[in-house]
C-alpha cells in the first residue's frame, strides 16, 4: 500500500478532475492520501476531498505562510478542525526566501498556527525554506507546551536540507517527508541525507501538483506519481 502525505487538491479546477485524479491514484496502489489546505479555499477544497472519497483522503487545514497578514485563527478554522476527517493542521510554517519581507508577521501567523494545533491536540505539516533557525525554535516551544504521544507532534514536509538540520527536525520528534525532488538528477546531496532518516520517521509525497518526479518533470503532478518518489 502507498500513501501521498500531501496533495494540493485545489490545484485541480473541479470535482470532476479531482474524481479523476483520485481513481488513478488508487489505480497506481495509493490507497491514502491527505488533502492538504494552507488558504481559505485549500482548506475547504481538502475538507470537501476528505468528505467525498471515503477512507481514500483525510484533511489538514490551516494558515500557511504566504496567508501572513492575511488570515489568523478564526472560528470557520475552529469548526473544520473539529471534524473527525481532519487529522493535522497544515501547511503551516516559514519561507524567507520567496517572502522575507514578511518575515515578523510570518511568525506571528506560525505561532498562532502552532497554537490551533496544540488546542486541538493535531499534528502539524511544515513547510521550511531558508528559516530552519526560526522553524526549529518555534517546534521546539511548541514541543514543549503540547500534550500527547511524543510521535504524533507531525512533519517536516517536501524536505531539501542538510544532513545536520534533518538530524535537529529528527531530534524534536518530528517525521521527514520526501518529495519528487528527490528523484532529481541533481539531488545526489539530498538522496545521501535521506539515507541517513530513519525507515519509521521516513514520509513520502508528491506536493501535487508540484514537483513532478523524473522521468515526468514539466507535467502536472499527481498522487498516482508517489511511487517514483518511494522508489528513489
Amino acid at each position: 500500500m502507498l500513501a501521498d502525505t500531501h496533495v494540493h487538491f485545489d490545484g485541480w479546477d473541479s470535482e470532476e478532475e479531482i474524481r479523476a485524479v483520485v481513481d488513478r491514484a488508487r489505480a497506481a496502489g495509493v490507497r491514502r492520501m491527505i488533502a492538504v489546505g494552507g488558504s481559505p479555499r485549500g482548506n475547504a477544497v481538502a475538507c470537501d476531498c476528505a468528505g467525498r472519497f471515503g477512507d481514500a483522503v483525510f484533511a489538514a487545514v490551516g494558515y500557511d505562510r504566504y496567508r501572513a497578514g492575511e488570515n489568523e485563527p478564526d472560528a470557520e478554522l475552529n469548526r473544520m478542525l473539529a471534524g473527525r476527517r481532519i487529522v493535522a493542521v497544515g501547511e503551516i510554517g516559514l519561507d524567507f526566501h520567496h517572502q522575507p519581507e514578511t518575515k515578523a508577521q510570518q511568525q506571528t501567523l506560525f505561532l498562532a498556527m502552532l497554537e490551533v494545533a496544540r488546542q486541538h491536540e493535531r499534528p502539524v505539516i511544515v513547510h521550511c525554506r531558508e528559516s530552519e533557525d526560526a522553524v526549529l525554535e518555534a517546534l521546539r516551544e511548541h514541543v514543549r507546551l503540547r500534550k500527547g504521544a511524543a510521535d504524533r507532534v507531525g512533519v517536516l514536509h517536501c524536505f531539501t536540507g542538510t544532513a545536520d538540520f534533518a538530524r535537529r527536525v529528527l531530534d524534536i520528534g518530528l517525521f521527514i517527508s520526501f518529495s519528487g525532488i528527490l528523484t532529481f538528477r541533481n539531488a545526489d546531496a539530498l538522496r545521501a541525507v535521506a539515507k541517513t532518516v530513519p525507515e519509521d520517521r521516513l514520509l513520502a509525497e508528491t506536493d501535487s501538483p508540484y514537483l513532478a518526479p523524473v522521468p515526468l518533470r514539466g507535467t502536472k503532478n499527481e498522487p498516482a506519481n508517489v511511487g517514483l518518489v518511494v522508489q528513489a
